[in-house]
Parts: C-alpha cells; sequence; structure tokens
C-alpha cells in the first residue's frame, strides 16, 4: 500500500508538473492573434496558438506566457514591416536585421512599445525620417537602425531617452548638424555612431557634457572644430574617430582623456603639431593623423613606439 500511494503520489506530480508547463508556455489569446497578423502580412501561414514555441522568432516571459522578445532575422522578404509588431503589449527586445528587401518606414505603432530596452532595425531597406516619438520609448538602452535608407535630420529628442548607453545610426542617408541636445544624454558611457552620413556643421560644444564612451563620426561632412569632444574628462571615453571629416583647428593644445584606446582623425584639414601628452595614455592601441597638415616632431615613448609610419604619412611636415 505504502508503494502505491507513492506511485499515485509521483504520476500527480508529474502530470501537474505537465500541465503547469504546458498553461505556461500557452501565450496568451492576444498575442497569439498578434502573430497570427504579422504571418499574414509577411504572407505566410500561421495556424497555431502556441506561438511561444516560435523560437526563432518569439521569446516568452516564463511566469506569464506574454511575448517579450520578437526577432525576424535574414529573410528575403519583400514587404513593409509589420505594424502589428507594435500591439504586444510586454514587448521589451525587437532586432529586424539582415532583410535587405524590407521596406517602406519605421511603423508609427512602435511608439507603443514603451516597454522595449532593445529595439534594432538594421540591414534593411526601410527609408523615411528617423520618427520623432522615438524619444516616447523611455526604457530604451539600445537603439540600432544602422544600415539603412533613413534620411532627414536626427531628431534632438533621442537624447530625452534617460537609460540610452547604445546608439547606431550609422550607414544612413542623414544629413543636417549633430543635435545641441546629444550634450544631454543622462546615461553614462554611451556609444554612439553616426559614420557614413551626410551630416554637415560644427560638433557642438554641448556634447564635452555627456558621458561618451565611444563616438564614431567617420565620413561625413562635419567642419570646425571638435576638441571639446577630446577635453572630456572621463574616464570611460575610450575611442573617438572622427576621420574622412572636414574639421580644421589646431591640435597642438588638445588635452585627451586618459583612458583613450583609439583616435583618428585621418583625412581632415587639422593642422599644429601633435601633443606630447599623447605619450603618457596607457591604453593606447590605434592613433591615426594621416592626411591632414600637421607640423613637429612626433612625440617619443609610450605606445607610440607601437605605430608605423602609415599613422602620420601625407602631413604637411612631420
Amino acid at each position: 500500500m505504502p508503494r502505491l500511494i507513492l506511485v499515485s503520489l509521483l504520476f500527480t506530480f508529474s502530470f501537474s508538473f505537465t500541465l503547469t508547463s504546458a498553461f505556461r508556455w500557452q501565450c496568451p489569446a492576444a498575442d497569439a492573434q498578434v502573430v497570427a497578423e504579422i504571418f499574414a502580412a509577411l504572407n505566410w501561414t500561421y495556424t497555431g496558438t502556441d506561438c511561444c514555441h516560435l523560437t526563432n522568432m518569439i521569446r516568452c516571459n516564463p511566469n506569464t506566457s506574454s511575448v517579450t522578445s520578437f526577432t525576424l532575422n535574414s529573410y528575403q522578404l519583400n514587404a513593409p514591416i509589420p505594424a502589428a509588431i507594435g500591439k504586444f503589449a510586454n514587448l521589451q527586445y525587437v532586432s529586424i536585421h539582415n532583410m535587405p528587401n524590407l521596406h517602406g518606414g519605421i511603423p508609427p505603432s512602435f511608439a507603443s512599445l514603451t516597454k522595449l530596452t532593445y529595439l534594432r532595425i538594421s540591414g534593411t531597406n526601410v527609408s523615411g525620417p528617423i520618427p520623432t516619438w522615438l524619444n516616447r520609448l523611455t526604457n530604451l538602452e539600445s537603439l540600432d537602425l544602422s544600415f539603412n535608407q533613413l534620411s532627414g535630420s536626427i531628431p534632438p529628442t533621442l537624447a530625452n531617452l534617460p537609460k540610452l548607453t547604445m546608439l547606431h545610426l550609422d550607414r544612413n542617408m542623414l544629413t543636417g548638424p549633430l543635435p545641441d541636445s546629444f550634450g544631454q544624454f543622462r546615461g553614462a558611457n554611451l556609444q554612439i555612431f553616426l559614420s557614413h552620413n551626410s551630416l554637415s556643421g560644427a560638433v557642438p560644444k554641448s556634447l564635452a557634457q555627456a558621458d561618451f564612451a565611444r563616438i564614431d563620426l567617420d565620413r561625413n561632412q562635419l567642419v570646425g572644430d571638435p576638441s571639446p569632444l577630446f577635453n572630456n574628462r572621463s574616464k570611460s571615453l575610450t575611442s573617438i574617430i572622427l576621420s574622412r571629416n572636414l574639421f580644421n583647428f589646431d591640435l597642438t593644445s588638445v588635452v585627451f582623456p586618459s583612458g583613450l584606446w583609439i583616435l583618428d582623425f585621418s583625412h581632415n584639414m587639422i593642422y599644429g603639431s601633435i601633443p606630447t601628452q599623447i605619450v603618457e595614455l596607457p591604453n593606447l592601441q590605434q592613433f591615426n593623423v594621416s592626411y591632414n597638415r600637421l607640423c613637429g616632431e612626433i612625440p617619443q615613448g609610450g605606445n607610440m613606439q607601437k605605430l608605423d609610419s602609415s599613422s602620420y604619412m601625407h602631413n604637411r611636415c612631420l
């Protein structure tokens, strides 16, 4: 009899666990309906209700079963981004990547995804302006809109995202100035990538107030003196890439943050001499001032000894 009771208890526990697991991973009807709408927009067939098992696309909260992650990567789909994605009530993560035939704009319905911490729409043919409503997504920590066909200016209101630490707008067709508001970013160790656009004008002095870790402005049409970026004393600033712009300033008296790993000012119109302080940067791994108008002695010592002549080539009198 005791053995029979034990077997009965084990069966009951196993059955209960199976039911609980099945219930836990049965996505809510509202989320299942959203998935059905997404599939319909992409001309795919979806007949199930257990969307949490679409593991290449969907991730669900293990406690509530609600959809928290949506991924659409590397499909050859000729369609707009499904607007129904914006109907997920608890979505925290969206990745739409390497979809070269995906076109149209970023759906306005995404403005409802206020729980998002990660938004990636990259490697697509998506066009139009960067939406101004992105500043409503106040939980965003990472925003990647790189490798698209986005045009127009950068919305100043992006600086209102209080938790943002990663911003990729590189390789688009963006024009206009860098927003002065970018000096108001509140996130720590912000990494900002704006390369391969057509941004113009001067770098706002206000940017020296933000806590940047990496700044990449390569291949734009920026002018003037960006040295306030270098004078930022933040120890978190590790990389500054300003190559292939129209910067024209005296490098002689610039003081660099001590934590820098990468400095690339190549292909500009920078003049003066290389500051001797450069040899005091203990972590410097890459330094490139080629194709400028620099003169004087090349500082010796420190990590400068590891650099080859290509780092200085095509200057006026180095």
